[in-house]
């Protein structure tokens, strides 16, 4: 098969589409015919060398795909060849052919294209883990997501405003911003220009945010923990503005307030697995009935991955695909 190979650590260009080993499913896990990869931005990472799979996992980037069951491993219930489905998957996305264990298999809603589908697995797996599950985001309360415009902040608006939230977001520009507030955002804030602590404050008559999703870590440290309200829950998936600050536990306490830093990509396939059945618990009747939609950017063959990362460390609303061909 082929599959995008990073050559060596650093820009886009080092993407090149060869010749690889076919996968062999192992115990318990089946091999997908890719018809399409989701591009997160922990590829560009990896990509750069900062963040390298975990053992045992492909080498090549990307963290989920859509596509058809080709083959079964021993052990395996539930799936057979020819089945179409998406996956979370700890690498190797961005090729023909991916092994994953069958705990992280998705069936392809009834609704969605099947190549469409790759734009699902990583978002909700994160925001249902972190939003719902972690910070167990209620009915009424507001959430604040940080790059209300990405993959991650899309999904976010839509599953908050399903399971009855407020949703205030923040994103950098007048497009972007009037996206948000098409996908439900009841406040959108332009970083660039506004301050989301007084613009979050003024928005729930100075209590603040009840549950913050955070992509930036150590700059918005602060200003985070000033926009929580009393019994708040921060939760940081990324560090695109670094990863040390000062943390002032007097702020925290006097809020009572809870601070989570998670990944997903690194943890174990049971783990997965759990947040992929309430995903598809929870999350996947809601696309099956319209109320939640992928947001796709642009579509771009694997040969063009180099060009698929410059896309996503620019201007891009929602996801960004793959295709094999």
């Amino acid at each position: 098969m082929r599959a995008v190979v990073i050559t060596e650590p650093g820009e886009p260009e080092v993407l090149q589409w060869l010749e690889v080993p076919d996968p062999v499913p192992g115990p318990g896990e089946v091999v997908i015919d890719v018809a399409a990869a989701g591009v997160n931005r922990a590829d560009l990472m990896q990509r750069q060398g900062f963040y390298p799979p975990p053992p045992g996992a492909p080498p090549y980037p990307g963290l989920e795909c859509s596509g058809r069951v080709r083959t079964v491993g021993d052990q395996v219930t539930g799936w057979r060849p020819g089945d179409e489905v998406c996956a979370l998957l700890s690498g190797g996305g961005y090729a023909e052919q991916v092994a994953v264990p069958a705990g992280q298999l998705l069936p392809v809603p009834g609704n969605v294209d099947t190549s469409i589908a790759a734009a699902f697995p990583e978002t909700a797996c994160t925001v249902y883990a972190n939003v719902f599950e972690l910070a167990e985001l209620a009915e009424g309360e507001m959430l604040l997501v940080h790059g209300g415009s990405s993959g991650i902040g899309t999904m976010a608006i839509q599953l908050a405003k399903a399971f009855g939230a407020r949703v205030a977001c923040t994103a950098g520009s007048a497009q972007k911003l009037a996206r948000c507030r098409a996908l439900g955002a009841d406040v959108a804030i332009n970083y660039r220009t506004e301050d989301f602590v007084a613009v979050v404050k003024e928005a729930t008559a100075g209590a603040g945010a009840d549950v913050i999703l955070d992509i930036m870590g150590a700059s918005y440290l602060a200003r985070n923990l000033d926009t929580l309200a009393i019994d708040g829950r921060l939760v940081v998936i990324g560090r695109q503005g670094g990863s040390r600050a000062e943390l002032d536990l007097g702020v925290l306490q006097g809020k009572r307030a809870s601070l989570y830093a998670t990944t997903l990509r690194a943890r174990p396939p049971h783990q997965k697995a759990a947040v992929v059945s309430a995903v598809r618990a929870h999350v996947w009747p809601l696309i099956d009935a319209g109320k939640v939609v992928a947001v796709v950017d642009q579509e771009l063959p694997m040969s063009q991955a180099a060009q698929a990362h410059r896309v996503m460390a620019g201007e891009h609303v929602g996801k960004i695909l793959l295709r094999p061909n």
